[in-house]
């Protein structure tokens, strides 16, 4: 082989490696923070680039099942969702998935749970383009 060809192979070869590692990489830009609750629940809030978009989980975890928590979420203090999620088995918990557009800049999206107990959850993250 030339020297031609051998630098064309390891060119190849180096770049074959490359980007694969490029592309895991994205799998870590995600956003994970804790969220804080008035009792004995925990909660958190994920985000994740989606085709653009922003993918929002929030979680609450009871170890409870069967418990009715009205939940809001909201980006930039509007409101995207509103409705009731129920703790199921088996860790007693529920997780609410949305995917939300993103806006220019910053993006503050919260996350409240309440349950019929009056115990409050909530999370909050940033998303930054």
């Amino acid at each position: 082989m030339g020297r031609t060809t051998r630098m064309a192979v390891a060119l190849g070869v180096a770049t074959a490696v490359a980007v694969p590692s490029v592309a895991m990489a994205r799998g870590d830009d995600d956003i994970r923070r804790a969220g804080t609750c008035s009792a004995s629940a925990t909660s958190k809030i994920e985000l994740d680039d989606e085709d653009g978009r922003i993918e929002m989980e929030f979680e609450v975890d009871q170890n409870r099942n069967g418990v009715p928590w009205r939940v809001v979420i909201t980006r930039n203090g509007a409101r995207v969702f509103s409705g009731v999620r129920t703790t199921r088995a088996p860790s007693g918990s529920f997780s609410l998935r949305r995917v939300l557009a993103d806006g220019a800049g910053r993006e503050v999206i919260r996350a409240r749970a309440t349950s019929p107990s009056g115990q409050v959850c909530r999370a909050a993250a940033t998303w930054t383009r």
